[in-house]
Formats: C-alpha cells, structure tokens, sequence
C-alpha cells in the first residue's frame, strides 16, 4: 500500500457504528419448543397464552425473566415459556423463588402455583413470601381441585363439594386466596379469569409492573375434574350480571343494564338498585385500591356469588420497601463496618480440629 504524501493531512477515520436497538419480541420469541402438555379444554392454555402476549409489552429481555413453579398441572409453566426457569417441589416455589430473587435482584421472577400447591402444603411458604414483600409475580390457578392427582378436593373447593377424597360432600370451608393475601400484607393484589382474555392481560401485565410481593389469583376451570367450576359467574349470558369489576377511584357499578351498586350500611355491603328508593352512584362504595390498611378490600375480597357479584381486578396496589432491597442494604452496611469478610477463615472457625493420620487431634488455633 502506497503511504500518503509528506504533509498530506491523515486519513478520517471511520464514523462509529450507529447502536443497533434490541430485537423487539413477539409472543412467539417467549413461547418454548416444548409440547405444551395439558388436557384438551384446559384452563391453563388460555393462561398461558394471556402470559405469552404480555411478555413482549414488559421490555425485559427473556434472559432477565424466570418463571418458577411448585407441582401440579399449573406448575408445567416454566416449560413452555422461553426463559429462565425452576420447577421446584410441592409448594416451595415462592421460598425457591425468594432466592432468585435475592441471588440476582435484577430478575423479573413469576411464581406459578395452584389453589393445591399454593394454599396447602404450600401455604406457609406463600404467606412470608408475600408479608417480606419479596418482588415476586404470584400467579395462583384456583380451579377448586386437585386435577394433577386426580380430582381430589383442594382447600378452595367449596363445602359440600363431593370428590374421590370427599365422597359425601367435604365438611370445611374454602380458603378466599385474595382474603388471604391481604390478610399477609401483600402490596398488590388481584384477580382475574382464564376466559377474559383482556381483563387477564392487563391484570398480569399490572402486576408484572408492581414493585413488591403481586398476589394475582385466576379463576380456572379444569374440564376434567370440575368441569364447570366458574361457569355460574363467566358464562357471557350471565357474568354482566354476576361480576363487578373494580376500577381505582370509581363507584361500584355492575349489571347488564348498570343498574346495580355494592353500598356499605356499616361494616356490611349490600347490593342496591340505581334509582331505586332514590338511590344514586353517590350512594356507592368508591373503589381505592390505594387503602393503606387494606379494610374495604378485604369486605370485597369476602363478597361471593349467589348474594353478591364476583368481584376481579385490582384489590390493593400500594408502595412499600422490598424484603430484596433492604437485605442487600443491610449486607452494604455490614460490610463497610466490618470489611468484605474471609468466608474460608469463617468456616473454618475457632471450633475446628484437624484429626492427624496417627489419630492426634490439633485445634485450628495450634495449626
């Protein structure tokens, strides 16, 4: 190559390459190679597929996503999504999850459960994960019974419900997930149904968005085991009148016609009748979802069908420390006081012995 004449100015060099944006994703890039496995009519594959499409609305790459489950038929999720994920042991999934969380703090992590694996042996796990406010996305499936080990009762079948492990009708009242979120301090809470498409969309997508310990419950038929478990209250000729959808700042207002309201007559609700014994929207119950002690959404998390309508939506939303973020201050602090720390020197501590092959014993300390 000729060098350039003496004198003659420099070469420009070449101007940078322009960032290149990030691939934007569709559904399809979250959606695993894996057979999806569930039983034809599933509750469960409209789940999936409301989670498929709001991936890509969140704007987290799928490497900072996992997706960890306990047992059940729910529990098959992280094999269909396109991510990270665990499927752990019968309801330890949100202690599984915790640590996720805490190891890597970045992570977007979903927990997918079932009313069995959630509410039973699962229960206790569920509860401190939601009270430490750990940034996790619960995702509880309530189809009212064991499907996986096949039609059992489960903790929010309904009391008379007969079953192979309930033949005369169970005798215990149902857990309320969503009573019992609110009741462990969880800091968003919220329901939805495997049939609405929208409505659950926007519910996962909200809860995705939240900082802190999401508590969403599903409503989920399984058409094997209890087969029509919701349809009293989903069915298109009916659910106008039997569901009231929440909306933050906003009366309570349901019915075909809208004409029917929840008001409070003192700590009880009672459904009323717009213009009805001169009845006004001003007479209803206000939906605050920002409701610092949680009072009027644990009444609402009490209403059920036949006496009053379904209530979905948001419960509760409210802002509060994550149990992640205050660990990882107080490690910040307690290092900067005592230094990095010697994890060698600590396990091999001052109670230690090395036993010699001639079978002497040295303390640590003599070493």
């Amino acid at each position: 190559m000729t060098p350039p004449p003496a004198g003659a100015p420099a070469p420009a060099s070449p101007a940078p390459a322009a960032p290149t944006a990030p691939p934007k994703l569709t559904p399809k890039d979250f959606q695993s190679d894996q057979i999806v496995r569930w039983c034809p009519g599933c509750g469960d594959y409209a789940i999936l597929n409301a989670v498929l499409q709001v991936m890509p609305t969140l704007g987290i790459p799928r490497e900072k996503i996992v997706f960890v489950s306990g047992i059940g038929c729910s529990s098959r999720f992280p094999y269909y999504m396109n991510t990270y994920g665990f499927h752990t042991i019968h309801g330890r999934a949100p202690g599984i999850a915790t640590g996720v969380k805490l190891a890597n703090p970045e992570l977007t992590v979903f927990v997918v459960t079932g009313d069995g694996d959630g509410l039973s042996i699962g229960g206790n796990h569920l509860l401190h994960a939601l009270r430490r406010n750990v940034d996790l996305k619960i995702l509880l499936f309530n189809n009212r019974i064991y499907g996986l080990t096949k039609g059992q009762y489960s903790p929010t079948s309904e009391v008379g419900k007969i079953t192979k492990s309930s033949p005369f009708g169970t005798v215990e009242r149902p857990l309320e997930p969503i009573a019992v979120a609110l009741a462990a301090e969880a800091t968003f809470v919220a329901r939805s149904v495997d049939v609405q498409a929208q409505h659950l969309q926007a519910v996962v997508k909200r809860a995705a968005a939240h900082r802190g310990s999401a508590f969403v419950e599903i409503l989920q038929n399984c058409n094997v085991f209890n087969d029509g478990a919701w349809t009293s209250v989903t069915e298109r000729d009916v659910r106008d009148d039997r569901q009231l959808t929440l909306e933050h700042g906003k009366p309570m207002v349901f019915g075909k016609d809208r004409t029917k309201g929840i008001r409070l007559r003192g700590f009880e609700p009672e459904v009323v009748t717009l213009g009805k014994d001169g009845v006004t929207e001003k007479d209803l119950l206000v939906h605050d979802e920002k409701e610092r002690h949680g009072s009027l959404a644990y009444i609402l998390s009490r209403m059920n069908p036949p006496e009053f309508p379904l209530t979905l939506g948001v419960f509760r939303q409210i802002e509060f420390p994550t149990y992640e973020t205050k660990v990882h201050e107080q490690v910040r602090k307690a290092r900067e006081k005592a230094g990095p720390g010697d994890l060698a020197k600590l396990i091999a501590g001052p109670e230690t012995w090395e036993v010699r092959p001639d079978g002497s014993k040295v303390a640590h300390g003599e070493m």
